[in-house]
């Protein structure tokens, strides 16, 4: 698991930090020896780990502390033992995941209920909503059709975080084994259409998501895709 990764990082090297508090920066540091190399050189590793975490607050000085102390290999000064640091990395994860999700979940659910009265906007029983941007003329796919398509994913902010297009190539896929926005889009197209799909988080990735990926805890979903096939299914899933 990722906190856990990150508290081996964390205890297992000899970095040896000094700062006066948690937000005032250390001096210029010159590398004279092997040493002094490596111990930076694990410095930015571990560091990276801690921001690719997304750690909004660190007080360096405790983590400088931490690592000294567990080097010194006097149990009596090391505050906490592995366990009781791997439930607070956890504690403060969950913590974050949870502020996170509900901060989602209001911005999506905003943004949708300003979408439905949009000029175009059509609402799906389902809660998913859609726009015809172009109706094509040939036959519509069911739930277990493969399909090839042209999609690009964004978020309700505009940040674009898949596209088949900046690929090169479509995509292709069974409908029924995507998330249930697209399941339930793509069979309101004609082959030769062209959508805009607003997902609601439920019909997307709810709360499971990839942790440190871009699609975040209960985030509403936009999809513009263009359906151009359906594909004959030559595997033995039908």
């Amino acid at each position: 698991m990722k906190f856990k990764s990150l508290l081996v990082a964390a205890l297992a090297f000899p970095v040896m930090v000094s700062c006066q508090s948690s937000n005032k920066k250390v001096g210029k540091v010159i590398l004279k020896s092997d040493t002094d190399s490596l111990s930076y050189a694990l410095g930015v590793n571990i560091s990276s780990s801690f921001k690719n975490a997304n750690f909004k607050e660190i007080n360096f000085k405790a983590v400088a502390r931490a690592i000294q102390d567990v080097y010194s290999d006097d149990s009596a000064q090391v505050k906490m033992t592995n366990e009781e640091a791997m439930n607070v990395i956890r504690t403060y994860f969950d913590r974050q995941q949870k502020k996170l999700a509900e901060e989602n979940r209001i911005a999506s659910e905003k943004f949708l209920e300003e979408n439905k009265t949009k000029e175009g906007v059509i609402v799906d029983s389902s809660g998913l909503q859609y726009k015809i941007i172009e109706e094509g003329t040939g036959p519509m796919p069911t739930a277990e059709d493969v399909v090839k398509v042209h999609y690009k994913g964004t978020l309700i902010d505009g940040t674009q975080f898949d596209s088949s297009y900046d690929r090169g190539e479509p995509a292709q896929f069974k409908l029924n084994q995507v998330i249930k926005g697209w399941t339930i889009g793509l069979q309101k197209m004609k082959v030769g259409s062209k959508f805009i799909l607003y997902i609601p988080s439920d019909l997307a990735y709810g709360e499971t998501v990839r942790p440190g990926g871009p699609i975040g805890p209960n985030q509403a979903l936009i999809f513009e895709v263009e359906l151009l096939d359906i594909v004959k299914d030559t595997s033995n899933n039908k």
